[in-house]
């Protein structure tokens, strides 16, 4: 069980490059990409079941925050299987999406 600890996501990649190489679990990106589509779409699910299908209103519960956990985790298994640094791909996206909202006043495309 992990420290109830706040990590920098770079600390965070690097545990889960350090856990893909102990276990020797590398993957291809495409194969990386398909399972997080996968794991959001539990994900999804478990949103879907925790609101009733849209009945109730939504509250986190423990499996969501499981599946939460699985995206993460897939997220940095894909960072890390196509070499990608998650702080730089993220504070470049923080930067797109804040020029869009300063010149349109939203962050869409």
């Amino acid at each position: 069980m992990l420290a109830e600890t706040n990590y920098d996501i770079r600390v965070l990649a690097d545990r889960v490059r350090a856990f893909v190489e102990r276990t020797n679990t590398r993957a291809k990106p495409e194969v990386r990409c398909l399972d997080l589509c996968s794991e959001i779409g539990e994900l999804c699910k478990e949103l879907l079941i925790a609101t009733q299908y849209g009945a109730a209103e939504f509250k986190p519960t423990d499996k969501w925050r499981d599946e939460f956990g699985d995206v993460v985790f897939s997220l940095l298994c894909l960072a890390v299987d196509s070499n990608i640094d998650i702080s730089d791909a993220l504070m470049r996206a923080l930067e797109k999406y804040q020029r869009r909202f300063l010149e349109k006043g939203s962050i869409g495309s």
